[in-house]
C-alpha cells in the first residue's frame, strides 16, 4: 500500500508538505502542489477521505434541505440530486436529504443546499452556523443558483413571433414567487419590444386547471396565437384543451412550455419547451458549497444558468 511517506519521497518534499497539500492546498505554492499531485498520480495514491475529514474537523456531509413537497411523478428533483451527488463525489462528500425544517440543525454537516425556501424561513437560515447556498432565486442577499427564467420566456416569446404567430399569450402559475415574476417579465419585455399588447392569465400549476382556463377563454383568443406557459404541466393542459376543441396544433395555435424535464417528451405531440439545465445546476450547487466551506463561508455570489429552447411539434 502506498503511504504518505512514499509520496513525500517521490516528490522530494516532507510528509508535512504532502499533508498540507492534500488537506490545505491553499497553503502551499502552485509549484509544490503540482509536485505533490504528480507524485500522487504516479504512485496511484488516494488520500483517506475519513482521515482528511478528521484533520479538517469536518463531517464530509452536505445536507440537501427541501422545504416543498417533492412531486415523484416528475424526475426534476431526482436530476437535481444526481447533479449535486456528482459534484460532491469529487471531494468524497455524502449528501443527506432533509425535508423537515425542524431537522435542519439536528446532527452534523459541513454545509447546506436549500431549496423551496420562503421569505418567512429566512430568519432560520441566518441562525445557521455552517455555510449554505440556495437553489432558486431569493429576495435576500443569499448565494444562489437558478435558471435564468427571464431569459427563457423571452427567447420563447421571440421565437413564437418570429415563426409567424401574430400574437402570444402568457399562461402563468398563480404564485407570488421570484421565478414566476421573472418568467412573466421575460414575456412582457419581448412583447413590448414589438409594441404588442401583452395578455396574461394565471392559474394553479396543474394541467386540468390550464385546460379549464382555455375552455373559458378560447373564444377571446384569436387563431395564429402561441401560448407561452410557465411550466410544462400548464402547457400539456393547454394542448389537451386545444385538441379537444378541434384546434390545429401547431397551425392555428402554438404552445411552448417551461422545464423540459420529462412531461415535454410524453406529450402528444411532443412539446416545444424551455429546458432547464437541472443536472448542471445540481453540479454547480455542489461545487459552490464546497468552495464556500473551503473559504470559511465567503460569499459565492448569485449564479443564473441559461436554459435552452427545445423545438418540437407544438410550434411551427
Amino acid at each position: 500500500m502506498v503511504t504518505l511517506s512514499d509520496v513525500a519521497k517521490e516528490a522530494n518534499v516532507s510528509k508535512m508538505t504532502v499533508s498540507r497539500a492534500i488537506n490545505h492546498p491553499e497553503q502551499v505554492t502552485p509549484e509544490l502542489l503540482a509536485l505533490v499531485e504528480k507524485a500522487m498520480a504516479k504512485l496511484d495514491y488516494h488520500p483517506n477521505s475519513i482521515a482528511r475529514a478528521l484533520v479538517n474537523n469536518r463531517t464530509n456531509v452536505i445536507k440537501f434541505v427541501t422545504l416543498e413537497d417533492i412531486d415523484t411523478t416528475e424526475p426534476y428533483y431526482m436530476n437535481l440530486l444526481f447533479g449535486v451527488a456528482r459534484g460532491l463525489k469529487a471531494d468524497s462528500y455524502a449528501i443527506q436529504l432533509v425535508t423537515d425544517i425542524d431537522q435542519i440543525q439536528k446532527g452534523n454537516a459541513d454545509g447546506y443546499i436549500i431549496t423551496g425556501a420562503r421569505e418567512y424561513n429566512y430568519p432560520i437560515f441566518n441562525e445557521l452556523k455552517k455555510p449554505f447556498i440556495f437553489f432558486g432565486e431569493t429576495s435576500s442577499n443569499f448565494d444562489f443558483v437558478d435558471t435564468d427564467n427571464r431569459y427563457g420566456t423571452s427567447v420563447a416569446t421571440k421565437y413564437a413571433l418570429e415563426r409567424g404567430y401574430q400574437d402570444a399569450v402568457f399562461i402563468g402559475i398563480d404564485v407570488k414567487e421570484g421565478f414566476e415574476y421573472a418568467r412573466e417579465y421575460g414575456y412582457l419585455a419581448s412583447m413590448q419590444e414589438r409594441n404588442l399588447k401583452p395578455k396574461i392569465f394565471r392559474t394553479g400549476n396543474h394541467s386540468h386547471l390550464a385546460e379549464k382556463l382555455i375552455d373559458e377563454q378560447i373564444e377571446n383568443i384569436k387563431p395564429n396565437t402561441c401560448f407561452i406557459c410557465a411550466s410544462d404541466r400548464l402547457a400539456i393542459g393547454v394542448c389537451r384543451a386545444l385538441s379537444r376543441l378541434n384546434k390545429k396544433l401547431p397551425e392555428d395555435y402554438g404552445v411552448i412550455g417551461f422545464d423540459g424535464v420529462f412531461l415535454d417528451q410524453v406529450s402528444n405531440p411532443q412539446l416545444t419547451t424551455v429546458k432547464q439545465q437541472i443536472f448542471k445546476m445540481g453540479d454547480m450547487l455542489a461545487q459552490l458549497i464546497l468552495e464556500k466551506i473551503k473559504q470559511s463561508g465567503s460569499a459565492q455570489g448569485q449564479t443564473y444558468v441559461k436554459p435552452e429552447l427545445v423545438v418540437r411539434g407544438t410550434t411551427k
